[in-house]
């Protein structure tokens, strides 16, 4: 039996020792236990046969293999099951009797018909930290939908939101309901480890895609209660602050905010200061209300450079704060991401090299430092049956090869 391929790291970081079983595909889920394995945490992947997770189809393709899948699995360990055999369950709770934690993102019902409940797997490792993701709750009168991220998006109120006033609601073109989510669960994860070391007994956690969204809702919700009157989608412009929005620069669109406190730095970088005293724009009441007006006065400032650069150093300089409106390929080559690696080049071997975001948390007690970006890979499916089931099962390879012929197990170069 060869040793199991940690990742190099993994002995010694701030999740070390920790294992990790991870039943989940495409994001919300899996995005949670890289984070995990980018800690040092041991996350065994569990693959449905017989193509895997679906992520693994998912663009950007290069090579046949997916930059998405490889993204969000680096440093993880594959094993490929088939779950619609009878055999199956016996053998994955024998396997989360060997684990710190398990996270699913099953759809309805599914956890509980193939016996991956947490009360089943706690009956045998009452350690046991289980987190389960789903779009609508394990119970409840909307328990029985499908979610992906959109759904999460619409029914959390963010998609009315989001838009022109007078136009359709729009979704955010990133997966922040999935995303969201998963850090949520990552975080959960964390705190029941720690409830855990004190007291020796584990948890579950269930989280929702719409929840993660639903509470992000500052004041909306609140408006709706006091008022009666839902909030509308304000489009490129912040409905209660005025001057704050995206602005036409000389070469694109530059976002600004100027509260009470900027106002007066921001007409003194215009070059106009008797704005203060033009009846539309007195305080930020009524500038709100002359919104259009304000617009047309700060883009025609903006139209007398000969670049948006040097519009944002005028309002740097100023200390009214203000952003260029990046694209993601910008964001590739920009300082401050660079700086702060939250690009970071990923090396694959069916794919090559390409640029990914970077670990968002910088933790000062990490090995190697706080910006450590410890060098994962992620597994083709299936690659670690033999190691894993040797570990946690004590099965020997000949022993793997017979359940792989048999089709309990799946291996794919893929």
């Amino acid at each position: 039996m060869t040793a199991a391929p940690l990742p190099p790291h993994a002995d010694r970081d701030l999740l070390a020792g920790i294992r990790v079983l991870d039943f989940t595909q495409y994001l919300s889920g899996p995005c949670c236990t890289r984070m995990l394995a980018e800690l040092g945490a041991d996350v065994i992947k569990v693959e449905l046969a017989p193509g895997g997770d679906p992520a693994r189809l998912l663009p950007a393709m290069h090579n046949g293999r997916s930059a998405y899948f490889v993204q969000q699995n680096r440093g993880k360990r594959s094993v490929c099951v088939d779950l619609a055999r009878d055999d199956a369950p016996a053998l994955l709770q024998r396997l989360a009797a060997g684990v710190d934690v398990v996270v699913e993102n099953f759809g309805p019902g599914v956890a509980a018909r193939k016996g991956l409940t947490y009360e089943l797997l706690a009956a045998t490792n009452p350690g046991l930290v289980m987190a389960s993701i789903t779009g609508f709750g394990r119970e409840g009168s909307q328990s029985h939908k499908l979610a992906f991220d959109l759904i999460g998006q619409a029914y959390a109120g963010l998609m009315h939101m989001t838009g022109d006033p007078d136009g359709p609601p729009m979704f955010v073109s990133a997966a922040i309901a999935d995303q969201s989510a998963g850090l949520h669960a990552f975080g959960a994860i964390g705190m029941a480890l720690f409830a855990r070391s004190r007291t020796g007994v584990g948890q579950h956690i269930e989280l929702t895609l719409v929840d993660s969204l639903y509470w992000m809702h500052e004041v909306n919700v609140q408006a709706a209660s006091i008022d009666g009157i839902d909030p509308v989608r304000a489009g490129r412009h912040h409905p209660a602050v005025a001057p704050a929005g995206s602005y036409r620069g000389p070469q694109g669109w530059i976002v600004m905010l100027a509260l009470e406190r900027q106002w007066p730095a921001l007409l003194s970088a215009m070059g106009r200061p008797e704005l203060a005293g033009d009846p539309r724009f007195v305080d930020n009441a009524v500038r709100v209300v002359h919104r259009d007006a304000l617009t047309v006065e700060v883009e025609a400032w903006m139209a007398g450079f000969a670049t948006d650069a040097a519009v944002l150093a005028a309002l740097e300089e100023a200390r009214v704060p203000c952003s260029p409106v990046l694209t993601p390929r910008q964001t590739l080559t920009e300082p401050y991401f660079l700086e702060r690696k939250m690009v970071r080049t990923i090396s694959d071997a069916v794919i090559g090299e390409f640029q990914a975001v970077g670990f968002p948390f910088k933790f000062s007690g990490r090995p190697g430092g706080a910006d450590v970006q410890p060098d994962l890979t992620a597994p083709s499916l299936g690659e670690h049956n033999e190691v894993v089931l040797g570990e946690l099962l004590g099965l020997d390879a000949a022993g793997v090869a017979a359940l792989e012929r048999d089709g309990l197990l799946h291996r794919s170069p893929n």
